[in-house]
């Protein structure tokens, strides 16, 4: 099941930056369509007034995702870390995490549901991984606790 596959004609109404800013930070993340039409997501991450985090959003109607076992993500990266979220209930605090590394190259990121941990504001908590019944929010977030210029290309975000 395809969640989302970038092409030049793609809405991205319902894909949202959300930086450190809501807490007084001054980090600052930008997202569109590049003319290969990937989603492009870029920007600068600070550390100033307590910052130090900028994030991707996707908000959808809720998936059943019972029938899959896993997300796999086409994207070309900066060498940066990066982390992949998803959140069963978009009202939760708490996203599930998983991190990954990324390349100057394409590649597919192979993210298993049950490799993905609960985590509130950088805190690991102390329940089950994520059972991927459904979802209703998906984000790319970067925040390796130092200032730095980023760039991620997404391409296809796919359920198998």
């Amino acid at each position: 099941m395809t969640l989302f596959n970038f092409n030049s004609d793609s809405d991205i109404s319902s894909w949202r930056i959300l930086d450190d800013v809501v807490m007084g930070g001054r980090s600052d993340g930008h997202f569109k369509i590049n003319s290969d039409g990937h989603g492009e997501y870029t920007g600068d991450v600070s550390l100033e007034n307590n910052g130090g985090f900028s994030s991707l959003r996707y908000y959808f109607e809720t998936v059943d995702a019972t029938e899959y076992s896993k997300f796999n993500i086409r994207i070309k990266g900066d060498g940066k870390t990066y982390q992949f979220r998803v959140k069963d209930n978009d009202s939760d605090r708490h996203s599930y995490i998983y991190e990954f590394d990324t390349t100057a190259d394409w590649q597919t990121i192979e993210i298993p549901f049950d490799k993905m941990y609960a985590s509130f504001r950088g805190y690991r908590l102390d329940i089950p991984n994520f059972k991927g019944q459904q979802m209703e929010e998906i984000a790319f977030l970067i925040g390796n606790k130092k200032e730095e210029s980023f760039k991620l290309l997404i391409d296809t975000i796919i359920l198998e």
